[in-house]
């Protein structure tokens, strides 16, 4: 792909302290580098400021688990301009518990969910979902 982003990049955009429940090195054992944002910890979100995210621009696929937490209206945010600003050409996992992906349905619609920590085989599924993609 020539459009600037990194073959297969994943982004990982969890809180600080998640990485265990994420499988990175399995993701980066078939091929697609992970890079991981935490948020910024002392502002929001450059997304929201209209700033742009270097590391969102070079994702081909992105996971997103912010504190399980969509009641916060910053998440919903950048869910939703995750969402507008890949115009459905990337994939995009939500990790939500079952209760917020009722209660967040028409945030959560056009993405696809895991109302749970994912397995590695949905990790392989994602994967395979971000090659065809770039393909």
């Amino acid at each position: 792909m020539m459009d600037g982003r990194r073959e297969g990049l994943i982004l990982l955009d969890i809180p600080p302290g998640m990485d265990e429940h994420f499988d990175v090195s399995f993701l980066e054992r078939t091929g697609h580098p992970v890079e991981v944002c935490r948020g910024p910890q002392d502002r929001p979100c450059p997304l929201l400021g209209g700033l742009g995210c270097p590391k969102f621009e070079s994702a081909h696929g992105i996971v997103f688990e912010l504190d399980l937490d969509l009641d916060r209206v910053e998440h919903r945010e950048i869910l939703e301009q995750y969402q507008a600003l890949t115009d459905g050409n990337r994939p995009i996992r939500v990790v939500v518990p079952a209760g917020q992906a009722e209660r967040y349905r028409d945030v959560l619609a056009g993405v696809e969910i895991w109302a749970h920590e994912p397995t590695v085989a949905e990790l392989d599924g994602f994967a395979a979902r971000v090659e065809a993609t770039d393909r």
